[in-house]
């Protein structure tokens, strides 16, 4: 009785590997986009237990990141966190039903590239994850970056908040992405009143 015992605690105590985590995330996502009544908002929730949207924003900062006060940081990490869980969730809904093919799994140290290929419809998309392991005793693999169709995610910020800091500085950015968030999360709402009896799955 003892050996099953002790092999199903070491089981159990198994930290989860990156595949593990994009597998599971998805399978998650699915079956909550799935769910009768599904919204932007309960998707999001579900995404932010995988996806570190935190991560993706100070990466996509860059070294601009170690320039800020704590406030400054607090404040941008929150707008940009309401931002991406608005829009990643708006297009995992509108992905409901698509058929994703797993492939390699990656780990070099810390960080780690999982990659997918993600079927709606009768189009095909390369889709991969990049995730890093965070620190501590309880340690876990989180996304902080989607590269589709070789278009990363982190990439396309940094690229965008380059420009913004040149032109706007520091302050100017982070009200123009209020104002985005303000928006997006506008469109998620107004696109949520308006399903009425149409099926969520089919809202993009």
């Amino acid at each position: 009785m003892l050996a099953p015992l002790i092999a199903a605690t070491l089981l159990a105590a198994t930290p989860a590997t990156p595949l593990d985590v994009v597998k599971g995330g998805y399978s998650d996502v699915q079956k909550a986009a799935n769910a009768p009544g599904a919204t932007v908002d309960q998707l999001a929730s579900v995404v932010e237990k995988f996806v570190d949207f935190e991560e993706l924003a100070k990466r996509a900062l860059g070294k601009t990141w170690d320039t800020l006060t704590p406030a400054q940081r607090k404040d941008f990490a929150e707008t940009m966190k309401g931002l991406l869980r608005a829009s990643y969730a708006q297009k995992a809904l509108g992905q409901a039903n698509a058929d994703v093919k797993y492939g390699k799994e990656a780990i070099k140290g810390d960080e780690a590239t999982v990659n997918t290929t993600v079927t709606v419809k009768k189009d095909q998309v390369p889709v991969d994850y990049r995730l890093y392991k965070t620190a501590g005793k309880a340690s876990t693999w989180r996304i902080y970056d989607v590269i589709t169709d070789e278009v990363s995610l982190v990439e396309t910020y940094a690229g965008q908040f380059r420009k913004l800091l040149a032109d706007k500085g520091f302050d100017g950015l982070l009200s123009t992405l209020k104002n985005k968030r303000a928006q997006l999360e506008k469109n998620s709402q107004a696109s949520a009143n308006g399903a009425g009896s149409q099926a969520p799955a089919t809202k993009q």
